[in-house]
């Protein structure tokens, strides 16, 4: 595919996916369908229906240029510049985790909790701890009109690309970003706490998938020497963040649900109820000072 030539929209798909599947990538007729439509401005519809329609020498070098991306191992939403997130489509950057559909399970875990809250006292704050694009805070602010979020982050990248993402919802009059490492300039009390903390032990991250490794902020991965720095600081500083009859949600790496529910219980918080992803693995636990939510 010369990118300075205009050439047809099926030849430009077909010559997209040779590429991508000669590379080795996985999802590659996927991938190259997604970063095709979005750099020539089409949908799928249209590559069926009309395969010889043109293409212009412009589109073609920027779908060029992305195809090379991927190749050498950039994620393709990355590449895209978006996600979408329990519905929800969210800007990344250089410093936001990609969120990821496991991390949905998390929502969906807290909604009817949240829900239930809002019944009995018309509103709902929620922290979201590690909030990068903002995604758990901004899907629960989506779905629950009466809910309000702090977004919590140390990366001014990440705030700014949160805040971005909550106006572009229109959500931002109820999504508030503040810098703050963990809980350390958070002040007062809420009745949700959630947070997809990096799980993943410092000698792992080496062994991690490039796409993740190489791309994803070594911040938002990496938990320490066992991978659990992140659950004590947020179980140890909960309770007083908290407010009666508070929850606190978390996602966990598939083989800590036993260490994670330790940390908690030993720090008063029971949990009452735990969550598997669509994968069948353990990915959320969600625990309350008095073992009832």
């Amino acid at each position: 595919m010369d990118p300075a030539l205009s050439t047809t929209l099926g030849a430009l798909h077909r010559e997209a996916r040779r590429r991508l599947e000669s590379a080795g990538i996985d999802g590659a007729a996927f991938d190259a369908r997604l970063l095709v439509e979005h750099f020539t401005a089409t949908t799928r519809a249209e590559a069926i229906s009309d395969p010889d329609r043109m293409v212009d020498a412009q589109a073609v070098a920027a779908a060029d240029a992305a195809l090379t991306r991927r190749i050498v191992g950039e994620p393709v939403h990355r590449i895209l510049g978006f996600r979408e997130f329990h519905g929800l489509r969210l800007n990344l950057s250089a410093e936001t985790l990609e969120p990821r559909p496991d991390t949905e399970t998390l929502v969906d875990a807290v909604l009817p909790l949240i829900a239930q809250m809002v019944e009995r006292h018309g509103t709902c704050r929620i922290l979201d701890l590690g909030t990068g694009t903002g995604a758990i805070a901004l899907a629960l602010l989506a779905a629950v009109p009466q809910a309000v979020a702090v977004g919590a982050d140390i990366s001014d990248d990440a705030l700014a690309t949160a805040l971005r993402n909550a106006r572009d919802l229109g959500l931002l009059e109820r999504f508030t970003a503040t810098k703050s490492d963990w809980f350390g300039a958070i002040s007062g009390q809420f009745d949700v706490i959630v947070s997809n903390p990096p799980y993943i032990s410092s000698a792992e991250i080496k062994t991690l998938q490039k796409e993740v490794r190489d791309f994803d902020p070594l911040r938002a991965l990496d938990g320490g020497a066992d991978g659990l720095d992140a659950y004590r600081v947020i179980a140890r500083e909960s309770a007083s963040h908290l407010k009666a009859g508070g929850i606190v949600a978390v996602e966990i790496g598939s083989s800590q649900n036993t260490d994670v529910t330790g940390i908690f219980h030993d720090a008063g918080f029971p949990v009452v109820t735990a969550l598997r992803d669509l994968g069948g693995n353990d990915r959320v636990l969600v625990f309350a000072r008095d073992g009832k939510a």
